[in-house]
């Protein structure tokens, strides 16, 4: 069974997810949140997830206020970002490109990205391209920041980002990325010249896996119609007929 490129990164991350307790995930974050459904979908119900905007997935009456209150309790364990731009020491910019407030390029905004990155345990950065533009030596604005000084308590922060092209971990004390794996068709010297940034390797840089045939079974069956009530039409697009 091939995989489409969106199933792909949809297993990359709900493997990294495995072990949640309670995920958030974004109104237009589809990969992310395919992910955490089918997270919850292989865990039988225990994993929580909760979507901003979906009339289904959510247990949250409050919206907004709700959510913080959630991360400030300590109840919430793995979000995601993306961004315009990411940076090497993973800051994100949500905000424009160019000099603020006279931005030539203005992004859709922050909501509360940066309240919830200094308190989710687990942030996953993700960027479906990875070229210069968007992964860039330093962003613009930042948005959202990567780290605090040592004075500044935060409980939370990245630890991974997720591209088109490959997966990097990223370590908070060194403010660092380290190549993990790369997608295949991509190759070690085409992330390095598509990355703004200077990066780690690791020993040995693996090939990300493939989606399994019980992992795209399910995503093209029982997930479908639940993906689809949220996102109809990334469902209809990219998860690929049963």
């Amino acid at each position: 069974m091939d995989a489409s490129p969106q199933e792909f990164l949809i297993t990359v991350l709900k493997r990294r997810i495995a072990d949640a307790r309670h995920i958030v995930v974004g109104a237009l974050s589809p990969i992310p949140g395919s992910a955490a459904l089918l997270a919850r979908h292989e865990s039988g119900g225990r994993i929580r997830v909760t979507i901003v905007g979906s009339a289904r997935h959510t247990s949250f009456t409050d919206g907004g206020r709700e959510l913080f209150d959630c991360a400030a309790q300590g109840r919430i364990d793995v979000f995601f970002l993306g961004g315009g731009q990411i940076d090497g020491a993973a800051n994100v910019n949500m905000t424009g490109t160019g000099p603020y407030p006279t931005s030539t390029v203005r992004f859709p905004g922050a909501f509360g990205s940066a309240y919830l990155y200094y308190l989710v345990p687990r942030v996953y950065l993700f960027r479906e391209e990875h070229s210069p533009r968007t992964l860039v030596a330093k962003v613009d604005f930042v948005t959202a920041p990567g780290s605090s000084p040592a004075n500044v308590y935060r409980q939370g922060g990245a630890v991974g980002l997720l591209t088109n092209r490959c997966y990097m971990g990223f370590d908070r004390a060194r403010r660092r990325f380290t190549l993990e794996s790369v997608h295949p068709g991509h190759t070690i010297e085409d992330v390095a010249q598509a990355t703004g940034f200077g990066f780690d390797r690791a020993e040995p840089v693996m090939t990300t896996p493939a989606p399994t045939m019980a992992e795209l079974a399910a995503l093209r069956g029982p997930l479908r119609e639940a993906i689809g009530e949220t996102y109809p039409r990334f469902a209809a697009a990219a998860l690929r007929a049963a």
